[in-house]
């Protein structure tokens, strides 16, 4: 046994236990995990973590076992219990010195195992982050080099994603980070591979802003709220819209940037916008498009990105329209052979053409960050580029679930503590993501012979049910008629496929068929006691009512089941009993009536508990529940009692028929003396 862990940081991880496909267009970056090893026989399995200059802002850690074998676990039996209980320590660096722009600071390393930490911050539009040791000493004497190295950036998946650059050649050193994150502190890490030495070393940092749109405000991401008013007020409905820079089409202009609203319209389900509906795309400047996720109540859903080309707009040798989807900084320039990725991100890559005018793309959960969508169109020939442009319309939204799990799923939203998420519960052996790997699914005979084993199964009940009216047990037969109708159609309604009908809501059928099984068995037990009719019919509806009451509380408990049996098996052991010691004979006095009736009804009745109880799996559901119906109803033929010695056959039709089915009109009469 093994328990796997997975971490991620911005956004809950992306995980494939079981290996399934995922969607078409659905793009996914698995997240790093570790294995941990749990003995059948362990109290506690501790393992330890260590995430070094870990990336600000949320962690994630999910965790799950092996697939299961299948078997239904009865509620109630003794089984195995697993806890998952992560832990977070976090060993902080304070007074962390701050690299101000072209500003050289002087620090002082002694260890080789303790790197000397700062941090710079880099502004919005800036292209590049240039670091530069500058000069450095060993034990006060100056050397061209001090076998120094430099990490930038911090961990963001559980492994080190930091950039390194060696410092060991002589002169200034200087890294260049391309494209680094926006609006955020970055770390940077000096280390030495010089042992036992103290050494100082002059630092400095500076970011280049090479495109900034002329009408950037001081706050490009900042978020304002449009009030629309109509006379009336929308509850849980707001509309926030993006005060991104519109960028100046005229000459000079390094990027176009067009606003984009953003509506908030359901639980993890939102709305973008782009201001002037479709987007004119030209091949020179580029088009960013800002979209706001940077808050964990949207992380837990996915991000859904449409782009399609109107054909008619293309204006110029057209090639293409090129896209790149990035968090936390953009792409600010596209073409041929220019990557779609940022200093730290493998960015999401998406094209349209006049052959595949539309294109499209999923995201689970994606990270809580500003994300950002550059569009360029591409020509064919770079000297004739300057008038080349397309008309694209861009659909961004994140919705709870892919394509709200399709015809074979259900999309559940789900809460750990605070958190809110959303998954998919697939259905008829479908699995993925979006249930839509069909490699195991169920096909449409097996549903078929699904639903007709279990509902026909019930039919078993009919023979009770005639045998209890012949012998004029009406109460009894009034039970099984009501499990066999509510077992059959609660079991044509928990059906997993197309073959589906439910009469009732799904819960009344499920409460209404575990109530007519365990009210079953009740009263056939105590009819066997053979008790006088008042007591049988006190136990009757105080032993329903109890039945009702402990099925709303848990109807899939087992001992709500094993309970009310045990009681009346021993109210009919005490009853058989009191009987045999008054006539000191063994009762039931006839042999006959334990080797053939008795004696087969209650083996009959073990085998279909131990069946119910212990065999019933994931894959053989269907035989094992039908069979469990097929042996309870038999073992009823076997142990229901005859008939009293005073009752004639089909006795209650005359009653029903004469006037036995209400009192005498005469005792209704008092008498006036």
């Amino acid at each position: 046994m093994f328990c796997r862990s997975h971490f991620r940081a911005g956004a809950p991880p992306v995980i494939d236990p079981v290996g399934t496909a995922f969607p078409n267009q659905t793009a996914v970056t698995l997240a790093w995990n570790l294995t941990l090893s749990v003995g059948a026989r362990q109290q506690q399995n501790q393992t330890l973590v260590n995430v070094s200059s870990p990336a600000c802002g949320d962690w994630f850690v999910a965790a799950h076992l092996p697939e299961d074998d299948g078997k239904i676990q009865q509620k109630g039996l003794p089984s195995c219990f697993y806890l998952f209980q992560p832990q977070m320590l976090i060993r902080r660096a304070v007074d962390t010195p701050t690299l101000l722009p072209n500003i050289p600071l002087s620090q002082t390393l002694s260890s080789a195992h303790t790197p000397s930490i700062l941090k710079f911050f880099v502004p919005e539009f800036s292209t590049q982050l240039a670091v530069t040791i500058v000069t450095c000493a060993v034990e006060g004497v100056a050397r061209p080099t001090c076998g120094l190295g430099l990490l930038i950036g911090s961990a963001s998946s559980g492994r080190d994603s930091r950039l390194t650059y060696n410092c060991s050649g002589e002169g200034p050193c200087t890294a260049s980070v391309s494209a680094p994150p926006w609006g955020t502190w970055v770390q940077v890490a000096v280390e030495t591979s010089l042992a036992n030495v103290t050494m100082t070393f002059n630092i400095s940092a500076n970011s280049t802003v090479a495109c900034k749109p002329k009408s950037a405000p001081a706050d490009f991401n900042s978020n304002f709220t449009v009030s629309v008013s109509n006379g009336t007020t929308a509850p849980n409905v707001s509309t926030e819209t993006s005060a991104v820079a519109r960028g100046d089409s005229s000459a000079g202009s390094c990027i176009l940037t067009p606003a984009v609203s953003r509506e908030d319209t359901d639980v993890l389900s939102l709305r973008f916008t782009v201001a002037d509906g479709n987007l004119t795309v030209p091949s020179d400047p580029p088009t960013l498009v800002t979209f706001d996720l940077n808050s964990a109540a949207t992380s837990g859903g996915t991000l859904n990105v449409q782009i399609s080309l109107n054909r008619s707009s293309v204006i110029g040798g057209f090639t293409s329209v090129r896209a790149c989807l990035t968090p936390s900084v953009p792409v600010m320039a596209l073409n041929n052979s220019q990557s779609c990725a940022t200093a730290f991100v493998q960015g999401y890559s998406l094209s349209v053409d006049s052959s595949v005018t539309e294109t499209a793309l999923r995201i689970p959960f994606p990270e809580a960050s500003m994300w950002y969508l550059t569009l360029q169109t591409l020509c064919n020939n770079s000297s004739e580029c300057s008038n080349v442009s397309a008309v694209v319309g861009v659909s961004v939204n994140v919705s709870a679930c892919i394509d709200d799990c399709g015809a074979y799923g259900d999309c559940r939203l789900l809460r750990t503590h605070s958190y809110l998420y959303a998954s998919c519960a697939c259905k008829a052996g479908w699995r993925g993501w979006g249930c839509t790997d069909g490699s195991k699914a169920l096909s449409f005979s097996l549903q078929l012979r699904s639903v007709l084993f279990l509902t026909l199964s019930n039919l078993l009940f009919l023979p009770p049910i005639i045998l209890a009216l012949y012998r004029g047990y009406l109460p009894e037969a009034a039970v099984y008629l009501y499990n066999m109708f509510f077992s059959t159609f609660y079991h044509a309604c928990d059906q997993p496929g197309v073959t589906v009908l439910c009469i009732l809501d799904y819960d009344t059928l499920q409460f209404c068929d575990f109530l007519g099984s365990c009210t079953s068995v009740w009263v056939t037990v105590i009819c066997m006691a053979k008790l006088q009719d008042l007591f049988k019919y006190v136990l009757f509806m105080s032993g329903a009512l109890l039945i009702a009451m402990a099925m709303s509380l848990d109807r899939h408990g087992l001992w709500n089941f094993l309970g009310p049996l045990l009681f009346a098996l021993i109210t009919m052991v005490s009853a058989w009993v009191y009987r045999g010691v008054g006539r000191r004979q063994c009762y039931p006095p006839l042999w006959r009536r334990w080797v053939f009736y008795l004696l087969p009804g209650i083996a009959l009745a073990l085998i279909g508990v131990c069946v119910y109880v212990f065999a019933e799996t994931d894959g053989n559901y269907l035989y094992t529940h039908s069979l469990w119906h097929v042996l309870i109803a038999t073992s009823i033929l076997f142990l229901l009692p005859p008939r009293d010695t005073h009752t004639q056959p089909w006795g209650w039709t005359h009653s029903l028929c004469g006037y036995k089915i209400c009192k005498n009109q005469k005792e209704d009469l008092y008498t006036v003396s």
